[in-house]
């Protein structure tokens, strides 16, 4: 054996270096695995491959100097005397037994976390660490896990054992206090030196978003996207002066029917006028669990998996361009109810401060609605539940169901059919005293992909098209029963997606990937048709208030899209830090460290790279600034008025 190496196997610091050894031996295992997985998606290049390989290899060994921390305290701190006794070094085995199953354990966790969202651990995980009952379900109704955490464990058995001999040569050394310290400094100093140069950037280099997720290391991006929850948009991205910012905003929101309120250059309070009689029907908002527009048929599906919603749409106003604003549900849920541009970091729903906002509810509420949110599970997930409580909406979830109302349920909720059971009844017991306005949040298109047998012709727990058709059948369930109700003339059904099935792709937002269908069915009273001109999420709610011709005050950043003038179209899709604006077939990501980035959206969805449009990105800029702006200064929160005049606030 070299000299150097068996004289540092007889000193504790040998034991961080065998640590760390074995840390980047399981990260590179781990890399390979997901680019054997990922392998059709990912541009293979030289420059690429060698991207890949080292810089994944210096994010491999940052992480090992965070995580060898504790074992370095420790090593540091218990005395010699304590160190050298017998039983001491089954503290050692016991040490590297739970770092090495730590380590092994966040590898399957990473293949499963890609094999959803195909990422490495980001803003999401940081998201379900918070929420471990409805993970570990989700997980164990998903997965083997008893034989997933057996395999773990054997292979972490044979680890130990194979490193046997390392600890024990380890476990007689005599080391003073005064070298330990020297060494744990040194230790401390690279650590600190770390944790203020290194972040994420280093390794977003290639067009291919794929080969920036391999270029990492999971659980560094666990720990940097915990650093990271909430990112402040004056702080990270590219800014324009604040009033400048709402200039452009206020220039860009007025539309013929609206009128602003004040002259203050912040507000976008305006006054949405539509002529004639207001139309009170009931309005049935149901947003559905990842339901992309390619799973329908419309959108040229061939599987036949939504076959009711395909029927529907026959006699509906179907929205043939409409992009969701992000890939969360509570992303989707912030777009729907309060009609704005996602901000950086955390949707709205779940940030403090986030009460008595202006939302749709308190539209239809001064119009003398009763306002529902009606969710088939536990509505603290996610902060859904104080979110819809604090801003208008009486709250409805699992708890209303009692155990002989539900067929079936799994972690994440009651089956969709109980579910709109559960809607029925509570639109019942409104309806009679005034207008109501429910919105309905599914939960059975999600992973396990469970459901009543029975139903439809794909068992349960085979896939996400199995889901979806369960989905599609409850709604047409639901559909099928309310028209049996004296209510149904007087009620229009809206039916959305959340978000989409998946929002991987090779690029940093594949605009494909956040394609949603929307069908509004109220056969008394709004005519069947195509709507194909460019819509965000964010413009569904002044759009649907519009065909209620409503009129009413306005803080809402989206657009009555049948009172838009033609070239003035614009959507907003996002990620968590990369937030982009699409007008024109172009596309505009602003993302952290200031960085622009304008792209050509092809006939496919597809982007290539265009050299930048300053007034686009100006555009693009304001609108987020000014969202971010209005949110973290209170202006989005609902306020009242006593008159239509012009009023300075």
């Amino acid at each position: 054996m070299n000299p150097w190496l068996a004289q540092i196997r007889k000193e504790r610091r040998g034991l961080i270096i065998l640590l760390s050894v074995i840390l980047v031996a399981i990260s590179v295992v781990t890399r390979v695995l997901l680019m054997a997985k990922a392998f059709a998606q990912v541009d293979f290049s030289v420059s690429n491959d060698l991207e890949m390989a080292f810089i994944g290899l210096f994010y491999d060994l940052v992480n090992a100097v965070y995580f060898s921390a504790p074992l370095a305290l420790y090593l540091w701190l218990i005395p010699g005397r304590v160190y050298r006794k017998p039983w001491h070094i089954y503290v050692l085995y016991g040490w590297f037994f739970v770092l090495i199953f730590i380590l092994v354990f966040n590898g399957v966790a990473e293949w499963l976390f890609w094999d959803e969202f195909s990422s490495r651990f980001n803003f999401i995980a940081v998201d379900y660490l918070i929420y471990t009952t409805e993970v570990v379900g989700n997980i164990s109704q998903s997965y083997p896990i008893g034989w997933i955490m057996i395999a773990i464990t054997g292979i972490v058995v044979l680890m130990v054992m194979a490193v046997r001999p390392w600890i024990r040569a380890s476990a007689g050394s005599h080391e003073p206090f005064r070298i330990r310290t020297k060494y744990f400094a040194i230790f401390s100093i690279v650590f600190a030196i770390l944790l203020v140069t290194v972040t994420s950037k280093y390794h977003q280099y290639s067009r291919n978003t794929l080969v920036n997720e391999l270029s990492g290391n999971g659980m560094y991006e666990l720990f940097a996207a915990y650093r990271n929850n909430e990112l402040d948009y004056d702080r990270f991205y590219k800014g324009l002066p604040a009033q400048e910012a709402m200039k452009l905003v206020r220039e860009n929101l007025k539309t013929k029917e609206a009128e602003y309120l004040s002259s203050n250059p912040f507000s976008i309070t305006r006054r949405i006028m539509n002529r004639g009689p207001e139309k009170k029907f009931n309005v049935v908002l149901i947003s559905v669990e990842s339901l992309s527009a390619e799973f329908l048929g419309r959108f040229g599906n061939t599987e036949g998996i939504t076959p009711f919603l395909d029927s529907l749409s026959q006699h509906s106003l179907v929205f043939t361009n409409l992009y969701a604003t992000g890939t969360r549900t509570v992303r989707g849920l912030e777009a729907l109810s309060l009609c704005v541009p996602p901000t950086p970091g955390q949707s709205i729903v779940r940030r403090p401060n986030n009460e008595n906002l202006f939302s749709l509810a308190s539209v239809f509420n001064e119009k003398g609605y009763s306002s529902q949110f009606i969710y088939g599970g536990y509505s603290y997930f996610d902060n859904m539940g104080y979110f819809f409580e604090n801003n208008g909406y009486g709250l409805i979830d699992r708890s209303s169901l009692g155990d002989e109302e539900i067929d079936y349920e799994n972690i994440w909720g009651v089956a969709d059919e109980n579910l709109f059971t559960l809607a029925l009844r509570e639109i019942d017991s409104e309806v009679t005293r005034h207008p109501v306005f429910s919105h309905i949040m599914t939960t059975s298109n999600h992973r396990p992909y469970t459901y009543p047998g029975g139903r439809i012709d794909i068992p349960s727990h085979t896939s996400r098209r199995g889901a979806v058709k369960y989905t599609d059948y409850s709604i047409g369930k639901f559909i099928r029963e309310a028209s049996k109700k004296t209510w149904f003339d007087h009620t229009v059904f809206v039916i959305v997606a959340d978000h989409c099935a998946s929002s991987a792709g090779k690029t940093k937002l594949p605009v494909d990937k956040y394609h949603i269908p929307l069908l509004i069915y109220s056969p008394k009273n709004i005519p069947a048709g195509t709507m194909d001109r460019l819509m965000s999420q964010i413009d569904i709610g002044p759009t649907l208030l519009g065909l209620l011709n409503f009129s009413y005050t306005s803080d809402f950043y989206g657009y009555d899209i049948y009172k838009l003038e033609p070239g003035r179209e614009r959507a907003f899709i996002s990620t968590y830090q990369n937030l982009g604006y699409i007008r024109d077939k172009e596309l505009v990501i602003l993302s952290p460290q200031s960085k622009v980035e304008t792209f050509q959206i092809t006939e496919d969805s597809q982007t290539a790279v265009k050299a930048e449009d300053p007034q686009l990105v100006r555009e693009a800029i304001s609108w987020y600034q000014s969202a971010s702006y209005s949110f973290k200064n209170g202006s989005m929160k609902a306020k009242q008025y006593t008159s239509h005049e012009n009023t300075d606030y």
